[in-house]
């Protein structure tokens, strides 16, 4: 039996079938780009804040110390300039590419990850007021008999304990400092904030899509809320210190010892 040369022969046949599809996946695309949080290099700040939260998130589960994650989002609402076709069985919902901007909202998100369990509040705004708000919140009406909470958000401007000093008179300010425990993620380290990890998944289960109103993203979120809250969905954190000082050596400061 002869070789077959060149051509479309079995040779070219079994080649097709065994790397085109990893070559394409490595091959160098100089055109895209992706937004990225970038940890400084030899940073003793950020592994000092790091290793803090790693060490909060390796305490077992105590409901008189709850530990509790913050973050926040915003969400442009946007209203539809014609109403759209329903979905048909083999089509899809279809909606015209118009649409009206109707401003934006606020969601905090306050997260327990232990007992899997969250709470989405939205506001009109995201000032230190608001988050003053928010602290009072978590503090007297979700975790009322808990000793200490907790607390583990990032540094964002408003996200600061003298926020309640901006919302309330002194003696209230001070009494609902005295309850939290705070521990901050390191600047460029958000990722490390449970809470940021629970708001992507509200964004692809909940928020993907137009939202005309404050009244609807209310009603909507409590309802994806509700969902998560029955199934008591939690996050496994495994990232360990340890692993930290393994996986991400280049973000340790070099000493020199002797």
């Amino acid at each position: 039996m002869s070789r077959q040369v060149g051509g479309t022969g079995h040779r070219g046949q079994h080649q097709s079938r065994v790397y085109p599809h990893h070559a394409q996946k490595n091959t160098l695309k100089p055109w895209q780009q992706k937004q990225w949080v970038i940890p400084p290099p030899a940073n003793a700040a950020f592994v000092c804040a790091m290793e803090d939260v790693l060490e909060v998130y390796t305490r077992p589960y105590d409901p008189q110390r709850p530990q509790v994650c913050v973050d926040e989002t915003s969400k442009q609402l946007v209203a539809e300039t014609r109403e759209p076709i329903p979905a048909t069985p083999g089509q899809p919902e279809r909606i015209d590419y118009e649409y009206e901007r109707q401003g934006t909202a606020n969601l905090f998100m306050v997260f327990e990850p232990l007992a899997g369990r969250r709470q989405v509040k939205v506001t009109e705004r995201r000032t230190a007021v608001d988050f003053a708000h928010l602290l009072r919140e978590v503090s007297d009406e979700q975790y009322p008999q808990a000793e200490t909470i907790v607390l583990v958000m990032d540094n964002l401007n408003t996200h600061k304990l003298a926020s309640l000093y901006e919302a309330f008179a002194p003696t209230e300010a001070r009494r609902l400092m005295e309850r939290f425990e705070v521990h901050y993620t390191p600047k460029h380290g958000s990722w490390l904030n449970m809470a940021e990890t629970e708001l992507s998944v509200l964004a692809t289960q909940c928020l993907d899509r137009r939202i005309p109103d404050p009244t609807t993203l209310t009603r909507e979120v409590a309802a994806w809320e509700r969902r998560r809250n029955t199934a008591q969905c939690r996050i496994d954190w495994r990232f360990t210190t340890q692993d930290a000082r393994i996986k991400l050596k280049r973000l340790y400061p070099s000493i020199q010892l002797g």
